[in-house]
């Protein structure tokens, strides 16, 4: 495990410096559109090409799923989860709001995650059954349990506009409830965020495994909850997905489930 977890902060370090690289410098000519509101640039490619090289280098049987390549991989016991540059958005329009993210799953389990902010070289970083770690420091989720102190995080579902009318609901319903929502446009570091405390919960529609991997463990690890909106563990199939400490998590779950129906 430490040499799991070694190899992910490293690739995710050297990603770092192909994306504070490029910075401010991107154009049209380097955007490419995937689909409505999804965009990569020649960025994302070449950190998640540095990524997986580092990688393979170490572990040259692992297979691995990553967001801009084509998925090829087998069937194996061990498959990294790799988003090389989450919050394309955000990176070009220089809105300091994006992450690497790592994850690690052994048999069809997650047992590593890292989420690595470029713009503020924080690290954050969990192992299965060690804890979960920011720069070194342990950390864990909110305590608050007072409804009308929770500061949401979430996202909108830009990449499945059917869901719009549904997520209003969900929306209109929790400002009502609680003490604000944030949009930070990047799922890996809104979870992190949940990680360490910085918000009390986490809800988004149709994210990708690479947007959440590594940020479930970081929660389960810094002693969250993290469930899809049926309250089950489907969210890396579905995209669906409810993080935070168990009462925000409770609260957000009810919530979600009484709008959906």
């Amino acid at each position: 495990m430490k040499d799991f977890l070694s190899v992910a902060i490293e690739a995710a370090k050297k990603a770092e410096k192909i994306i504070k690289e490029r910075i401010g410098t991107i154009s049209n000519k380097d955007v490419t559109q995937k689909s409505i509101s999804d965009y990569v640039t020649e960025v994302d490619f070449h950190s998640e090409k540095i990524i997986i090289e580092h990688i393979k280098k170490h572990f040259p049987n692992h297979q691995i799923m990553a967001e801009e390549s084509s998925n090829d991989y087998k069937k194996t016991d061990y498959l990294w989860i790799v988003d090389p540059l989450d919050g394309t958005t955000n990176f070009i329009h220089g809105f300091p709001m994006f992450a690497v993210s790592i994850a690690m799953m052994y048999k069809g389990e997650l047992i590593l995650g890292v989420v690595h902010d470029p713009i503020r070289d924080e690290t954050f970083y969990a192992e299965k059954g060690n804890g979960a770690f920011l720069n070194g420091k342990k950390i864990k989720v909110s305590s608050i349990e007072e409804q009308n102190l929770f500061l949401i995080a979430t996202g909108f579902p830009f990449r499945k506009k059917q869901n719009i009318d549904t997520y209003v609901k969900i929306f209109r319903e929790l400002l009502y409830s609680v003490s604000d929502l944030r949009r930070a446009g990047a799922a890996a570091i809104d979870l992190a965020y949940v990680a360490c405390g910085r918000v009390d919960g986490f809800f988004e529609f149709s994210l990708s495994p690479w947007d959440i991997a590594a940020g479930v463990i970081l929660i389960k690890e810094a002693g969250g909850v993290v469930s899809d909106f049926e309250g089950d563990n489907n969210y890396l199939e579905s995209g669906n997905i409810i993080a935070g400490n168990r009462v925000t998590h409770s609260f957000l779950l009810e919530k979600i489930k009484s709008i959906k129906g």
